[in-house]
């Protein structure tokens, strides 16, 4: 019996939701379903979702359920949209069940984008059904609350290059940190690298794009926005 058919297969959800697109990244625009994952393994003061983490400001018993794969795929191949983007949280942080409902995902003929924060590498088996991951490491100011070392993690971001489906996105506020970023690329021979600008608000992401713009261009990166904030602010489930 394969892990999809074993009924006892079950992924902890914070939100799902879609007729919605996809806000970030190379996906810009497209029409998406969103199935967003519970827990993290990082402290991102920043963080836009931390309801679906912090147990400290939130009661995951409340913000927080039990699905399993099974009705987890039901649910996204009722959706309308191809896309079905999983999100976080982290979500190789529940391996073994993302990587079933991936397959299933993709045997229902939908694309899948897995978004990770780059610390846990991915399964030879969730590779080989076919997602993309949008990997987004946490530059220093970003991680101010964690040691390098727990937000960067080398052999996990080699690992993730190496799939050739990786796609890499950075969140910053200062256009100072495209330096950082251009010091991961060479370090770790980083693909296909997005930059977009923090905040939950449009006129913020109006501003920092304007901010952005030169120093992502002149390192020939792709300038990206937060398409779901300026079309509808901090809205969950948008």
């Amino acid at each position: 019996m394969s892990a999809l058919q074993d009924a006892g297969l079950r992924i902890r959800v914070s939100e799902k939701f879609g007729s919605t697109v996809q806000g970030e990244g190379p996906s810009t625009g497209v029409p998406a379903c969103f199935i967003r994952l519970a827990l993290c393994n990082l402290i991102c003061s920043p963080c836009d979702t931390p309801y679906s983490w912090d147990h400290k400001r939130f009661d995951l018993r409340k913000e927080a359920h039990y699905e399993s794969v099974e009705g987890l795929l039901a649910w996204a191949v009722d959706q309308p949209e191809d896309l079905v983007v999983i999100t976080g949280g982290e979500p190789l942080i529940q391996m073994a069940g993302v990587t079933e409902l991936v397959k299933g995902l993709r045997a229902a003929g939908r694309e899948v984008e897995i978004e990770t924060n780059g610390t846990i590498a991915p399964a030879e088996a969730l590779v080989a059904a076919g997602v993309y991951f949008n990997v987004s490491p946490k530059l220093s100011r970003f991680g101010a609350a964690m040691p390098e070392t727990r937000r960067l993690v080398p052999d996990v971001l080699r690992a993730f290059v190496a799939t050739g489906r990786a796609r890499f996105k950075f969140v910053v506020s200062e256009p100072s940190e495209v330096a950082e970023i251009a010091a991961l690329e060479e370090a770790y021979a980083l693909t296909c690298i997005s930059v977009m600008p923090e905040g939950t608000d449009p006129e913020v992401i109006l501003q920092g794009m304007r901010t952005l713009e030169g120093p992502v261009r002149e390192r020939g990166y792709r300038l990206s926005t937060r398409l779901h904030v300026l079309l509808w602010g901090d809205e969950r489930g948008r």
